[in-house]
């Protein structure tokens, strides 16, 4: 479980109830982040407690299922709510089959959403990606992390006059901007270098409220030096990550370092921990369930990590479903050191299509 050193006046909501809004919180100018621990996540469902109870009580955690019966799946849930670096694409590459899958899921009347850690681009951006390999997508479905960045500062009534600094790119800064909060930082920092001569003293706004961290192929020691200042001298100012993904999949090639690298650099610097409003953070969970109403239990999660995607799902009470198309192997699912179960496993998205064939 993930935990963060903060006071709950800065914290995301950590309900799992579906009928519950993100809780807005007032924004307070004294930092209380070193009163204690609390969870980033919430509490499972209780039909989640149970079913890990009785696995405990037996000496096993429970033990992920092979989908053999998608139609079961599909007709036990209203709603499906897909990650999409591994699951719909690699780097710029669909995967096979995505396309007519979804359209099989539009046809059962079901609701789609696709929820992504990235939060180099801002939803109007990643519709345009969606559109770029084909397919037709409304921006209201989808949620990145650099939109729950923005609607995290929203929630708890971030001041407008207090600033943002951003260690991110653009998708960071389009989000912020169309929430109408005052930011800095941003790719036009990448630049920017420190000479340094004895005596040199690094100068910083003292406005700045919020430190916001997601991926940046941008990074440099400027920044971390920036943010550092911030967090430690600005009283009150928040940490807040998109994500502590340790891997992305910029290309179809390879795994590249993720966002929680930079995370971690300014974690190391600061000794805080970061508010993290991405998966596996319920922040977005009790955010679509407000939005769209939807009852939790009515969910299917469907991603191909772990730690974030079924662990998201997890802890908002939803079914889970892994695909091995991305990060996660089958020998890492069934590894005795693997602690998180999904409620089902199975290649890849488009094995939708062909287990429905096989069940007719």
């Amino acid at each position: 479980m993930l935990q963060v050193r903060a006071s709950p006046t800065f914290l995301p909501s950590t309900t799992s109830s579906s009928s519950q809004a993100p809780t807005p919180f007032p924004f307070s100018g004294k930092s209380k982040r070193r009163s204690g621990l609390v969870s980033a996540v919430a509490a499972p469902s209780a039909n989640c407690a149970v079913r890990r109870s009785v696995m405990a009580a037996a000496g096993a955690a429970p033990v992920a299922a092979k989908l053999e019966d998608a139609d079961a799946l599909i007709d036990s849930v209203e709603t499906f709510i897909f990650d999409c670096d591994g699951v719909i694409w690699k780097g710029d590459k669909l995967i096979d089959g995505v396309p007519e899958t979804l359209d099989l899921l539009r046809s059962k009347g079901k609701r789609l959403v696709f929820v992504t850690n990235n939060s180099t681009k801002s939803r109007k951006q990643y519709g345009k990606k969606f559109e770029t390999l084909g397919m037709s997508i409304d921006e209201e479905e989808i949620f990145a992390s650099s939109f729950a960045a923005a609607a995290y500062l929203q929630s708890i009534d971030f001041p407008k006059d207090k600033k943002v600094y951003v260690i991110g790119e653009e998708g960071i800064l389009k989000e912020l901007e169309l929430a109408g909060f005052q930011y800095l930082g941003g790719p036009t920092d990448g630049d920017k270098k420190i000479e340094l001569k004895p005596g040199f003293y690094m100068e910083h706004d003292e406005d700045v409220g919020a430190v916001v961290v997601g991926f940046d192929r941008y990074f440099n020691y400027y920044k971390v030096q920036y943010g550092t200042l911030c967090i430690r001298e600005n009283p009150g100012c928040l940490f807040i990550a998109t994500n502590r993904d340790a891997v992305t999949h910029l290309t179809d090639a390879q795994e590249w370092a993720g966002g929680g690298s930079m995370v971690g650099a300014i974690l190391g610097s600061t000794k805080q921990e970061p508010l993290v409003v991405g998966k596996p953070s319920t922040f977005m969970m009790d955010y679509l369930a407000k939005k769209f109403g939807i009852t939790t239990s009515q969910i299917c999660m469907v991603g191909d990590r772990l730690d974030t995607d079924i662990l998201f799902g997890q802890n908002g009470g939803c079914k889970t479903l892994l695909v091995l198309s991305g990060v996660t192997s089958l020998q890492t699912l069934q590894s005795p050191d693997n602690s998180i179960q999904p409620d089902f496993y199975t290649n890849q998205l488009s094995d939708f299509l062909t287990l429905k064939a096989a069940t007719v």
